[in-house]
């Protein structure tokens, strides 16, 4: 807070991430920050009250019309201070909700939290105060967490002025399919580099920046870091991206799938345990023959065991389960393997420093707090319980060893699966679970209502 003051600060972009992983936020005059910067500050619960659209749930027992919509307690979170690089250098923290005494009264126009039943919903149902919640169990049983994500996403052309965004006003940046290619790179150089060195003065460093199969894709490794850091890190690389993109013309997209034709866009979680001063990674083993130990055994055991519970968080929306579709470089099946991209879960065993699992299921259009809470809660579960991993590693391809079951086929199939899970509710709690599967419910019902193209040229003429 002294820095800022000595720097003169005269606002502050402060923001919390909803359930579908959207930043939402403000800017406030830098004496409002200093106020609230410790109590906390009213932040409007709609925040979980809507989807992506601001389209207010119908189903939600959370907050709704019956509520009023009043303001939870959110709480600065002081360990996320970077400054927006792109905007002047403006200070920016991330908060999260937490519970607390409400105050029922505050000066007009202000943001005076006015109410502790809102302030302790919104901490059961807060994706960043869900991992962090799993982060204490692991930290509990006397592990620390390491984890990346890596995004896949396609960037377009900016339509003209007026134009609106929909695939017929829309060009790929570069043409062709044209994996880690230095020539397409290169063409869009000023962009490229500007993801590069800009997110790193985010604090979001990368440790590959490349392009991927398929007209105007990119593919971006971000740093590792403890778990929580590594999910702030992968929200602010999506938001990142987007508020770069628009100053260089450009309009990226996360979804999963953008065309039947092409591959879809992955958001891989990379994750290990260590122990909790961080000195040793526990699922290196030098003794055993594949260098992986029973701690990253049962890990990986645990997540094939809950991944049809609780796939709704990697997998988020109706998208999500076109990408998951044979030979797309995306997996379908209940399998794991060592170094293998046909499969759920990719095995790394390595160096003591390097051993580590790659989830494959999760896509780009993933909350990176609800994916990674996810397998962190699933691979515990199954080093808490001593699973053991008796499910051979699949050697070749994956698609093809339906032996221990399939990924469910789409949104709603994953929904009730997860509505009706005990595991589900025992991971993350009933409170959560009830209200994340009400939106993905609506998600999938505002796709059932919804007439597409396809139906047009499939019906318009012909039936």
């Amino acid at each position: 807070m002294q820095q800022l003051a000595a720097a003169s600060t005269e606002k502050v972009k402060v923001a919390i991430v909803d359930v579908d992983g959207v930043l939402r936020g403000k800017v406030m005059a830098f004496e409002k920050f200093v106020s609230i910067a410790e109590k906390g500050f009213g932040f409007c619960d709609v925040v979980f009250g809507w989807d992506a659209e601001d389209r207010a749930y119908d189903n939600g027992t959370f907050t709704g019309w019956h509520t009023g919509y009043p303001d939870a307690v959110a709480v600065v979170d002081a360990g996320t201070f970077r400054r927006v690089p792109w905007e002047g250098g403006m200070p920016f923290f991330l908060a999260d909700f937490r519970a607390g005494a409400g105050s029922s009264a505050g000066a007009a126009g202000t943001t005076e939290p006015n109410s502790t039943r809102a302030a302790e919903d919104a901490l059961r149902v807060c994706p960043r105060g869900l991992l962090k919640r799993v982060i204490a169990q692991a930290a509990a049983a006397g592990y620390s967490a390491v984890f990346s994500q890596e995004f896949e996403w396609f960037n377009f052309l900016a339509p003209a002025a007026g134009e609106p965004l929909s695939p017929a006003t829309l060009k790929p940046m570069t043409q062709g399919m044209f994996g880690y290619s230095i020539l397409r790179a290169s063409q869009g150089s000023a962009y490229f580099h500007a993801l590069f060195d800009e997110l790193k003065r985010y604090g979001v460093p990368l440790e590959g920046l490349h392009t991927e199969t398929g007209p105007g894709v990119y593919e971006a490794a971000i740093l590792y870091a403890d778990v929580l850091e590594a999910a702030d890190r992968a929200v602010l690389f999506k938001a990142g991206v987007k508020e770069i993109a628009h100053r260089h013309g450009v309009v990226p997209t996360f979804m999963a799938k953008i065309s039947a034709d092409l591959p879809g866009c992955s958001g891989h979680v990379h994750q290990s345990l260590w122990t909790a001063d961080g000195s040793r990674n526990l699922f290196y083993d030098a003794s055993a023959p594949t260098g992986m130990s029973p701690v990253m055994e049962s890990y990986i055991a645990g997540q094939l065991y809950c991944l049809p519970h609780i796939l709704p968080m990697v997998a988020p929306t109706v998208n999500s389960y076109k990408r998951l579709v044979e030979g797309a470089w995306a997996p379908t099946t209940l399998t794991w393997g060592v170094d293998n991209r046909t499969v759920a879960l990719r095995a790394l065993p390595g160096s003591d420093r390097s051993t580590r699992l790659e989830t494959r299921v999760v896509g780009s259009d993933s909350n990176p707090y609800l994916a990674m809470a996810a397998c962190l809660a699933a691979g515990l579960y199954g080093v808490r319980e001593g699973l053991m991993l008796t499910t051979p590693a699949t050697r070749g391809n994956g698609y093809a060893d339906k032996s221990h079951g399939v990924l469910p086929r789409n949104l709603w199939e994953a929904t009730q699966n997860m509505r009706h899970s005990a595991l589900a509710k025992e991971l993350f709690g009933e409170g959560f679970v009830d209200h994340f599967v009400r939106t993905r419910e609506w998600e999938w019902r505002q796709f059932g209502s919804a007439v597409t193209d396809w139906e047009w040229k499939r019906y318009f003429e012909i039936i």
